[in-house]
């Protein structure tokens, strides 16, 4: 009986058509039942169609699709083959929007050598697209080292992962970056390692650290770990390979916005408790999906829109304009007030289609933004821009 792929059909259709069009009004919330229906076909689409394919045939050969249930299960896998094709043009637009964002805040035309033909990132996916369709998910790839578990700090949250080229000295920036989870939860090993292995691949050194994690961390609990990982950076990085001279600080959701407010509260020394005199300073920010919001009611002002100032290091801010978690709205306002206080570049990206935490594999966006992520801080960290 035809039933069981009907349901295929029917859950994997459902899951398309909120990516496509997310119903409800969308605003800042700890959880999205939205977001988990929609997040794997927004991110795997080919995936998801070849998942699709494998009931479908199966009840071709069987002959189910001739009866009355087969044939309506059919012309809903039809349908949703074609919503994964517009969900696959829609990941495809990330890198036309990236382009224009820093094009927008740092001129057009980016670094021939690097970008290719005067564009800022290259157009596109090349010989990473056996990865994005065969095998999307985050793992060990050739020409990259993990040094695993560093020590910054004596809790078991101060560790960190050090990702840098395999067989050949670093010479691109150090990013340090901080793993989203709500404050709450997340990990060193989760969150952006396809940009993150990338990157190294590249010829960067990649930091990934954990921090102290609520409820038994209250602000600024989590900020000082921040400022000592990149005091860590500045003072033992170059022991493992990393350049403490162009440091580039990246956070996804609760980690941009912890980036983000260590890089606007540079040199104050009440969110560096016993190091106050360490070089915390970033040369570039890059937030993803950032929540911008304050943390807690107590305690000193935890939003980074509470710390902005013309000091500020250039900023590249990306969203999902389909984001269910964090708002759009929240990233806008918070660039339209970083770009009014800041005398430094900011650029801004909306991915079309993307919802939140676009980073966890190797998709169209991901790979996207990891170009766009090297062709900003290769720029604006050697002080060009």
């Amino acid at each position: 009986m035809p039933y069981g792929f009907l349901a295929t059909v029917v859950v994997w259709g459902t899951c398309t058509a909120v990516a496509l069009a997310p119903p409800g009004p969308r605003r800042t919330r700890p959880s999205s039942p939205t977001f988990w229906l929609a997040y794997v076909v927004s991110e795997l689409p080919f995936l998801v169609a070849a998942g699709l394919a494998v009931p479908t045939l199966q009840a071709g050969l069987d002959g189910d699709l001739g009866t009355p249930v087969g044939a309506v299960a059919l012309a809903l896998a039809l349908a949703t083959w074609v919503g994964l094709g517009l969900v696959v043009r829609r990941g495809l637009r990330a890198r036309t929007a990236l382009e224009a964002a820093l094009a927008r805040a740092l001129g057009p035309g980016g670094p021939r050598g690097r970008s290719g033909g005067g564009c800022w990132i290259p157009p596109g996916l090349g010989s990473r697209w056996g990865r994005v369709l065969a095998w999307p998910f985050p793992g060990p790839g050739p020409g990259v080292e993990r040094l695993g578990n560093l020590a910054y700090g004596p809790g078991r949250h101060h560790r960190l992962d050090l990702y840098r080229p395999r067989g050949r000295p670093a010479d691109g920036p150090t990013l340090v970056y901080l793993h989203g989870g709500a404050f709450r939860h997340g990990s060193k090993r989760r969150g952006a390692q396809p940009i993150l292995r990338r990157l190294a691949a590249r010829g960067w050194t990649c930091v990934s650290a954990d921090y102290r994690l609520a409820p038994a961390a209250v602000f600024p609990d989590q900020l000082v770990d921040v400022k000592a990982v990149l005091a860590w950076v500045r003072g033992e990085g170059p022991n493992h390979g990393a350049d403490p001279t162009r440091v580039v600080a990246a956070g996804s959701s609760a980690g941009a916005h912890l980036v983000a407010t260590a890089a606007l509260t540079s040199g104050q020394a009440e969110f560096q408790p016993g190091f106050e005199e360490d070089d915390t300073t970033v040369d570039a920010v890059v937030a993803l999906g950032g929540y911008y919001g304050a943390i807690g009611t107590r305690g000193p002002a935890s939003s980074p829109a509470d710390h902005l100032n013309a000091g500020a290091p250039p900023f590249l801010v990306v969203h999902g304009d389909l984001d269910t978690i964090v708002a759009v709205d929240d990233a806008r306002d918070f660039v339209a007030r970083l770009r009014a206080a800041s005398a430094r570049p900011v650029a801004y990206a909306e991915l079309p289609g993307a919802h939140h935490a676009f980073d966890l594999f190797h998709s169209i966006r991901a790979e996207a933004v990891a170009d766009a992520i090297a062709a900003f801080a290769e720029r604006v960290a050697v002080g060009v821009a």
